[in-house]
């Protein structure tokens, strides 16, 4: 069976980090790639909606492009 095609990279790749203080509001940034030829849809899901918010949320990303989600 042949390998499956990457569709998505990650940047940074493993985990996001959030700098205090916590008692406002703290912002980071993931940065999704989409490396093949064609449009790729995303959506993100929080366990924890009330507590995280992710804007834009959803979306297409064009072949070769990447986004910013924070």
């Amino acid at each position: 069976m042949a390998k499956a095609e990457q569709v998505l990279s990650l940047e940074p790749q493993h985990e996001l980090k959030f700098k205090g203080p916590f008692t406002d509001v703290v912002t980071t940034n993931l940065k999704l790639g989409n490396p093949t030829d064609r449009n790729v849809c995303f959506k993100v899901k929080t366990t924890a909606p009330r507590r995280y918010c992710v804007r834009p949320n959803s979306g297409i990303i064009d072949a070769g492009t990447s986004i910013n989600v924070s």
